[in-house]
């Protein structure tokens, strides 16, 4: 019995200890350290909640110590909200005695979601600080977002509650049609440069009109939106060429968070989508970068021409042309999870000096595709009347970066001339690129093309590159992407060789 009388005093003793709350601590001193002085969230749209932040911090003293109270110091107005070692607090504005053990550390998450009358007028920055303590033992952690104005396009809500839809592929998407006559917005088929543009759901062009794109306008699609240029209607981007690495006159395309971490994180948004009938496209100066599938066409209607556009980062396609008629002068694709141009169900098209690479982590994806079938259309053949590359980079990570799906029902008519192209060993007779000169004239196999930085997109080349000055004189487009002379005899793909930084 005193054996067992011994461990319930014990037992109950342990049991006490671990209720306890107040650890023996000590005031805080004034004396935390922090893992930075300033929290910098990075740059949101206004009443778009941003990413979550976190600041780290430290208790170095061998004491355990109450922080008597965490807060910003706007208080409860505050646009700021946190979470303290997974505590709400009031609000996410302010914590009261809060606990740091000796040696020991502390997470704050923080979070913001501001409007543009927020901020600063001049410098359009949100700013406020973690104050931690009071008094003579006061810290701060400064707190600074920039907020952006923008022309937000949405589909509008019905008396029932349900949202406004359009019809693409036989099914109802949330989107709307762009309004000429818009009562808020005015002109919603003129995208300029005053603010950047934030598109929810699919914003289309209704039949018999244009949507137009001016120099340096920036459109940010929200996660599963794009553009549907419908029946009869038209698309014009009308990008310049820009003289600073802010792009300023390029039109770009790209996902609506704005923070680093998105930067470059494929399928953000879904696609810009040529429908059947849509003709007489221009694109000229278009960056876009972070959608599923970027430009989606679907008809033969007219001659579409790209010139000088930059595609980045599709979970499926750069470009997907399927039985389109497309003339593309400079374009640059890359990193694209099935292929970066995809030309399917025949069609007519022309390259010059683009550079296709593929650096998507995977072995089936290609940087070049043609065929000239497809599964489930009636008939499933269609006719390639042309596919012709002229002074092309085609390469990318796997071995075969270029194929041929062709179907003997219908015609298959290609020619490569003057292009460095990467393709692994075949006796297959539609890849003999030496001796077949029918399709193939003065191609570089295998040879790498040294781009700068296929990571982060920059696809430029010097001297030493195995493309350089190899190009055709008669095929020569004489600016390049970036609007800087060629040389003679050209170089290979979209870029202009010259130094890279050191």
């Amino acid at each position: 019995m005193r054996q067992y009388f011994i461990l319930f005093i014990f037992g109950l003793f342990i049991a006490m200890s671990s209720c306890r709350t107040d650890f023996d601590t000590v005031a805080s001193t004034g004396d935390l350290k922090f893992s930075k002085d300033t929290v910098y969230l990075d740059t949101v749209f206004k009443n778009i909640g941003s990413s979550t932040y976190q600041l780290k911090v430290f208790n170095r003293s061998k004491n355990d110590i109450s922080i008597p109270i965490i807060q910003l110091k706007k208080g409860l107005a505050s646009k700021y909200r946190m979470t303290v070692d997974g505590m709400n607090g009031n609000n996410g504005k302010i914590f009261n005695n809060v606990t740091l053990l000796a040696k020991d550390s502390l997470y704050i998450f923080i979070e913001t979601t501001a409007d543009i009358t927020d901020a600063n007028p001049t410098d359009f920055l949100y700013t406020d600080e973690i104050q931690f303590d009071s008094g003579a033992n006061l810290q701060q952690v400064a707190l600074v977002t920039l907020i952006q104005d923008a022309v937000f396009l949405y589909p509008k809500q019905n008396p029932d509650g349900t949202k406004e839809k359009i019809q693409i592929d036989g099914k109802a998407v949330d989107g709307f049609y762009l309004d000429e006559n818009d009562a808020v917005n005015g002109n919603e088929l003129l995208f300029t440069n005053t603010k950047p543009y934030v598109i929810y759901g699919y914003a289309g062009v209704p039949e018999n009109k244009t949507v137009t794109f001016e120099a340096g306008a920036r459109v940010h699609f929200h996660a599963g939106s794009g553009l549907y240029v419908g029946d009869k209607a038209s698309l014009q981007i009308n990008g310049a060429v820009s003289t600073t690495d802010k792009l300023e006159k390029e039109v770009i395309f790209e996902g609506d968070r704005l923070e680093s971490l998105y930067s470059d994180i494929p399928g953000q948004w879904k696609s810009v989508i040529f429908e059947k009938g849509s003709a007489d496209h221009s694109i000229n100066h278009l960056t876009l970068k972070n959608a599923f599938t970027g430009l989606e066409f679907r008809s033969p209607s007219n001659t579409i021409e790209i010139k000088n556009t930059q595609i980045y980062n599709c979970v499926e396609y750069g470009i997907l042309a399927q039985n389109a008629h497309i003339t593309g002068e400079n374009i640059a694709i890359n990193y694209a999870g099935l292929a970066g141009l995809s030309c399917v169900y025949g069609g007519n098209y022309s390259f010059t000096h683009c550079t296709f690479n593929n650096n998507w982590s995977g072995s089936s994806q290609f940087a070049v595709n043609l065929s000239n079938s497809l599964a489930g259309a009636s008939p499933e053949t269609n006719p390639l009347t042309q596919a012709t590359f002229n002074n092309c980079i085609i390469y990318g990570s796997t071995s075969y970066e270029f194929n041929l799906s062709k179907n003997t029902g219908a015609v298959f008519i290609y020619q490569l001339n003057n292009c460095l192209l990467k393709f692994g060993s075949s006796t297959n007779a539609d890849y003999q690129f030496k001796t077949d000169t029918e399709h193939y004239n003065n191609i570089i196999l295998n040879e790498n093309p040294k781009f700068y930085n296929v990571s982060k997109n920059q696809l430029n080349i010097d001297k030493t590159s195995a493309a350089f000055a190899k190009g055709n004189q008669a095929f020569i487009i004489p600016k390049d992407i970036l609007g800087i002379t060629r040389t003679s005899p050209p170089d290979l793909g979209a870029y202009q060789s010259k130094d890279f930084p050191k």
